[in-house]
Order: C-alpha cells, then sequence, then structure tokens
C-alpha cells in the first residue's frame, strides 16, 4: 500500500529529500521519452468545492439513479494503492474531491497510476457516487497525469512548521494550508467590502504615481531610484496623499485609492517596507465624519466575515457593537503615566527630562509635541486593546492637518487602534497654502538638522492649494494590519503573500 507521505521513513525519521527530487526527475525523463510530459489540452467542468455542494446531501441510490458524469483536475493530495483498486484525493482552488480507480476500467492508467507521487497534477473523468464510508467521489473512467511534481510536499501531519519557510516559500504553504489559504480569501473580501462601501458613497477610484519626485504625505524613509531618461532621482512613494488632494483641488470631491506604499524601516511583526494603504478624501467633511465611517465600516466588516460583532484576537474577546472609545493624546498619556505632572505636558525641559527616564532618544530638534508622542508611543500605544481614537495630535508631528480651532498646539486629527496597533491615520485636512508652505520649510529645516523621516518641500503642491481647496477631510487605512485583526493573525507576514526576508544563507 503506498502512503500519501513519501517524507517520513517507517521509522519517521526524514528521508533524503535529494533522493526523492531524483527519482521524481527520473520518471519526468520517461514521460519526456514517451512524449508525454506536460500535455495542455486537459479541461475539467466541475470544481471539487461545487460538486460537494450541489451533491454533498444527495444518496448513493440517488447517485445512482441519476448518473452524473464529471471531469475533475487537480493536485493529487492523497493515494492508497490497494490491488486492483486505488483511493486518491485531488485539490483544485475549492477544495477536494476523492477519485476511486479501479484496474478493470482504466487498464495502463492504473498500472501508471501507482507510480505517479503527492504533488503532481491528475485529470479525470467518471460517474459520481458514494463509497462504502459514505465519501462523496468520482468512479474514474479516465485518467491522466497532467503535471510531474519534482519535489515532495512536506510531512502530511506537520505540514510546513518552520516559519521562515513558510514566509519564503508561499507556494507550498498555499498547498498544505488550508488555513493560510483562508487568511489570503479573506484579504480579498476585506478590501472588496471597502470598495463597494465607498462605491456606494459616490467615490471614484483612482491611481496616483508609484515613483515620485518629491516623496511627501507622511513622515517616513523613502526608497531612492534615478531615472536614465529623464536623469532623475526618483522616489517610492511613501504616500499617495499629496497626489489625492491635488485631485481634490481639481473638483473631484470623493476619491480613495488601494495599494502600495513603501517605506525603508525596519521588518517587525507590525512592519514591512512594502505594504496596502487605503487612502481616501472627502470635501466637505472633517475628521470627526471619519471616525463615524470607520466605525461603521468595521462593524460592517465582522458581520461579513463574521457574522457577528464579537470576535477574538490572539486569546482576548473583543466587542466591536460598543460605541468606540475616544480620548485625546495629551488625557491618554496622563492615564496610562500617573506620575506625570499634566501641567507640565507642553514644556520642554520636563518633557526632555522624562523621555530621558523613559529611555527615549531626544533629538535637539525636538519640540513638545514631537516628546509627547515618544511617550504617548513609549508608554500608552501597546496598551489601546480595545477600539479606540485617539485625537488631538500635537501640530509638530502633523505638517498636514488642520490646526484645531481652539489650540494652535493640537491639531483636528486622530489615529485609530485595535489591539495595541495603529491601524489607521485621519485628519482634517490643512487647505491654507501660506499655512502649509510654513510647515514644508519647519520639516525641511528638521531634514536639514539630520531627520531623514522629515517631509521634503513640495512647491507643487503648495501652488495646487493657492488655487484652493474646499474644506477636506483625508483617511489612511493599514490594509495588512487590517486584514491582521480580522483573520486572528500575529504577524503582517502572515497576512501578506511574499513579506520581505532577510536574504537566505
Amino acid at each position: 500500500m503506498s502512503s500519501s507521505n513519501e517524507t517520513s521513513g517507517r521509522d519517521g525519521g526524514a528521508v533524503d529529500e535529494n533522493r526523492l527530487i531524483a527519482e521524481r526527475r527520473a520518471k519526468l525523463a520517461q514521460l519526456r521519452a514517451a512524449g508525454a510530459a506536460w500535455p495542455n489540452d486537459f479541461r475539467r467542468d466541475a470544481l471539487a468545492g461545487e460538486l460537494l455542494q450541489a451533491y454533498g446531501e444527495r444518496d448513493d441510490a440517488w447517485l445512482t439513479a441519476n448518473p452524473t458524469r464529471v471531469t475533475v483536475g487537480g493536485r493529487l493530495m492523497f493515494k492508497r494503492v490497494m490491488g486492483k483498486a486505488s483511493f486518491a484525493k485531488i485539490a483544485d482552488r475549492t477544495g477536494q474531491i476523492q477519485l476511486y480507480l479501479q484496474q478493470e476500467s482504466l487498464g495502463d492508467a492504473y498500472e501508471a497510476f501507482k507510480g505517479w507521487d503527492v504533488g503532481d497534477f491528475v485529470g479525470a473523468s467518471g460517474e459520481l457516487f458514494r463509497t462504502r464510508t459514505g465519501e462523496l467521489s468520482v468512479k474514474a473512467a479516465s485518467l491522466r497525469l497532467l503535471v510531474k511534481s519534482l519535489r515532495p510536499l512536506p510531512d502530511k501531519w506537520h505540514g510546513l512548521t518552520d516559519t521562515e519557510t513558510r514566509y519564503r516559500q508561499r507556494y507550498v504553504d498555499l498547498i498544505v494550508s488550508d488555513h493560510s489559504r483562508a487568511v489570503f480569501r479573506a484579504r480579498t473580501r476585506i478590501v472588496r467590502y471597502l470598495r463597494d462601501f465607498l462605491d456606494a458613497l459616490d467615490f471614484i477610484e483612482v491611481e496616483t504615481p508609484m515613483m515620485q519626485p518629491i516623496p511627501g504625505g507622511a513622515a517616513a524613509r523613502p526608497f531612492r531610484t534615478h531615472h536614465n531618461a529623464l536623469n532623475q532621482d526618483m522616489y517610492l512613494r511613501i504616500a499617495p496623499e499629496l497626489y489625492l488632494k491635488r485631485l481634490i483641488v481639481g473638483g473631484l470631491e470623493r476619491v480613495y485609492e488601494i495599494n502600495r506604499n513603501f517605506r525603508n524601516e525596519g521588518l517587525s511583526t507590525q512592519h514591512n517596507p512594502e505594504f496596502t494603504m487605503l487612502e481616501l478624501y472627502l470635501a466637505y467633511a472633517d475628521y470627526r465624519d471619519l471616525m463615524q465611517w470607520i466605525e461603521k465600516a468595521v462593524r460592517g466588516l465582522a458581520d461579513t466575515l463574521h457574522g457577528r460583532q464579537q470576535l477574538t484576537y490572539q486569546g482576548r474577546e473583543y466587542d466591536l457593537s460598543r460605541p468606540f472609545r475616544r480620548v485625546t493624546v495629551e488625557q491618554a498619556i496622563i492615564e496610562r503615566n500617573p506620575d506625570l505632572d499634566p501641567l507640565s505636558l507642553r514644556d520642554l525641559t520636563y518633557l526632555r527630562k522624562r523621555c530621558g527616564e523613559l529611555g527615549v532618544t531626544v533629538n535637539a530638534h525636538d519640540g513638545a509635541g514631537k516628546l509627547q508622542m515618544e511617550i504617548f508611543e513609549k508608554t500608552v500605544e501597546h496598551t489601546l486593546l480595545d477600539p479606540t481614537f485617539v485625537y488631538a495630535y500635537p501640530a509638530e508631528v502633523s505638517p498636514l492637518s488642520r490646526l484645531a480651532d481652539s489650540d494652535p498646539f493640537i491639531t483636528d486629527r486622530f489615529e485609530f487602534f485595535i489591539a495595541g496597533r495603529e491601524i489607521a491615520n485621519g485628519f482634517s485636512e490643512l487647505n491654507d497654502p501660506e499655512d502649509q508652505a510654513a510647515r514644508f520649510r519647519a520639516q525641511a529645516a528638521r531634514k536639514d538638522s539630520g531627520d531623514e523621516e522629515a517631509m521634503f518641500y513640495d512647491a507643487d503642491y503648495v501652488r495646487a492649494l493657492e488655487y484652493g481647496m474646499p474644506p477636506t477631510a483625508g483617511l489612511g487605512v493599514g490594509i495588512d494590519r487590517l486584514v491582521m485583526f480580522f483573520t486572528d493573525s500575529a504577524s503582517i507576514r502572515d497576512v501578506i503573500l511574499f513579506p520581505h526576508m532577510r536574504p537566505e544563507g
């Protein structure tokens, strides 16, 4: 009897993979010699999941009375040879279906099947029936080898257990892991939901440049490249913001983009240098409208994906049906640092001392707003587990946000947190061109002082604002982190098909 697990010997030890590959290559050589390698004329007319859905409740008597012939194809995931009859399971994009194979009806194809390997691609035609154990199966009348797999799949009981290998060889991970396939299907559903949500609100989806002469829209270190024909340095975008707001100036009024951003930063469970963002901008709205939008969208996603608003993420329960908490940056800092003097939260000398006690590096050009955020990120951010809007961010760290009417130290900006992670960043947009020019100059000064994440001065964007931008609200949502939450994934690498990795070896 042939096992589906060829990578383990009788004693449970690993079989030499190189030998297995050599054996498979020898089989391929025979197929080539016979002119039977890599056929491309097979077509299937049924998928495993659809068959199980359509006929899963039919008993064998019904299937016998209503003969249904199907042609299926997929990767061989299991084989059991038992003399003159054998069983196999093949997998397609919808699931797995069992094949029942008989020497009497298949002849030479049956003998050939005995030498096929788990991982090969197989095509079969036959009628549906139920086995004695009640499993819906295809009684094969014809059988073909479509693709010879040259590498053995991981042990069926343990799968691809090495995390780094799962990320580097995502193709193998997807073959053997139902969970990984489910995560990426969920990711697609999340993006589709957000598109449908925005389209229903009369937004239009647009595309803006990935390569930009001036990187802007966020405080981050960019990737640099060079355009030979223009003899000009270019940057992979860190955000599409300034281009999307140019479209608001142009009168489009409601725009969004779902696409990649690139930031030259470290790798972690929360960070990948290439990541997906939803950015949207709508005229005649402010940051409070965006908070309401997020609450509605997050609950809608929960209902769509899970059918309920109570979820579990990494062992903790989350109730999304409750109103999301709202707290200012300064209030949040005070709550988590009860020994901090609330009257000194904007005192530069006091904040420098406090940062030193926390082990936070302070740069000479850092003002009170920047140091507030250092304390916030060190002591508060990871504690924001339940859905929370933190608002009233300092103007110093919000160079594109509108100043609050009541307090010029802060802006009409918020960030949205779940499970201790920032999911979204939104604000009422700064549409005063003179104020924007002054803030760009301040950012340029920081860059000259050594801050590689400070923004460039974008003269064309200031010129666009001088034509007039209506009151506008803008929002950026981290798709990868949103998917992490809704799929109970601990690392951003679990939700990116091909995350960046350090070189092998």
